[in-house]
């Protein structure tokens, strides 16, 4: 999983079966400041509205991320990630990922069908269409981050349990697992708010110092909002911060 800068602030933006209430609803909006060290290198945006996809009314997702001043000029990224996925059961039907991090590039669209099981993910760079093997519970990227917002886990979770799910990315299937590392208060732009800490599990020794060199915090309410990330790589450590959100579910708590 060849993958750098903002690509993982999008996929851990995005991680956090469907509860009978949902945390999120059309319109809801984030925007996150990404640092580098004591660099402010990037932006990173998620997105939902509602679109019909064959004759049905789904949701649709969208998150973008792109370098900002002075970093445009070491290492230029500009990734575009959207899904389209059920409104009821949160299973994606369509993803697209199309990316270019410092000349590394990627356009890819994959088309889910739960009577087979299978993606068809079509590579328009590489001119190719392959077939995969999937199962009735596989999420992508961006579906993903709905998908767990609303997992019934959370409301009775405790310290040291995680949660797994199956993805497809990067060509690949593999097991997603999250642990829950306990409740805390932490300082935002809109003043300080109780929140979820999470620690994803991350493959070590290309991007990434360690399994747990990734932490996760969202706002212990019914909106799960995504607050900040921090994260060790090999070379120095990135964070994002939420710093704009429109249209939540629910009012976001703030302690004070």
């Amino acid at each position: 999983m060849k993958n750098t800068f903002l690509t993982f602030v999008i996929l851990f933006i995005t991680m956090l079966g469907y509860g009978q209430s949902s945390a999120f609803k059309a319109g809801e909006y984030f925007k996150f400041q990404v640092s580098y060290g004591f660099i402010n290198a990037g932006i990173a945006t998620l997105e939902l509205k509602e679109t019909t996809y064959n004759g049905k009314s789904v949701y649709h997702a969208k998150g973008d991320g792109h370098t900002t001043g002075l970093s445009k000029t070491f290492f230029k990224v500009k990734d575009d990630y959207q899904s389209y996925f059920d409104k009821t059961t949160g299973q994606p039907y369509r993803f697209i990922r199309k990316i270019n991090e410092g000349g590394y590039t990627k356009n890819q669209e994959g088309f889910i069908n739960y009577t087979t099981n299978t993606v068809l993910l079509k590579d328009y760079k590489a001119k190719t269409e392959k077939t995969y093997n999937v199962n009735s519970k596989i999420q992508d990227v961006i579906s993903s981050f709905y998908y767990l917002r609303n997992h019934d886990k959370l409301d009775n979770i405790k310290a040291g349990e995680t949660i797994q799910i199956d993805m497809f990315f990067d060509d690949e299937i593999f097991k997603f697992k999250l642990k829950f590392m306990g409740y805390e208060k932490i300082k935002t732009k809109f003043g300080t708010i109780n929140s979820m800490k999470f620690r994803p599990y991350v493959m070590s020794g290309r991007v990434f110092k360690e399994e747990e060199s990734l932490t996760l915090w969202v706002s212990n309410d019914e909106n799960k909002v995504p607050l900040k990330i921090q994260a060790s790589l090999l070379v120095g450590s990135l964070k994002a911060e939420l710093i704009q959100y429109k249209n939540l579910k629910t009012t976001l708590k703030v302690v004070k």
